[in-house]
């Protein structure tokens, strides 16, 4: 297995915090949600923390902040739908 973690944080980073979120993000600004927006925007930012765990190698701290994004995410999911 290769140990470049790089290509795998920058992964995270811009498929998780940009496609996503930022879809999310869009659609709760467009729908005036501030809730959902935040969540969007925690989600996020979540994400951009973890593919800094990564780089640093940690792999505890990788999990739990993607376990926080999806979190964020789902509930800004939920803002917007419900």
């Amino acid at each position: 297995m290769d140990d470049n973690f790089d290509k795998a944080a920058i992964a995270v980073i811009i498929v998780f915090g940009t496609l996503c979120v930022g879809g999310l993000m869009a659609a709760n600004l467009a729908a005036h949600d501030r809730n959902g927006f935040l969540f969007a925007l925690g989600s996020g930012f979540a994400a951009w923390i973890a593919g800094h765990a990564i780089l640093f190698d940690l792999p505890r701290a990788y999990a739990v902040l993607v376990a926080i994004a999806v979190v964020m995410a789902v509930a800004s999911t939920f803002a917007y739908t419900f």
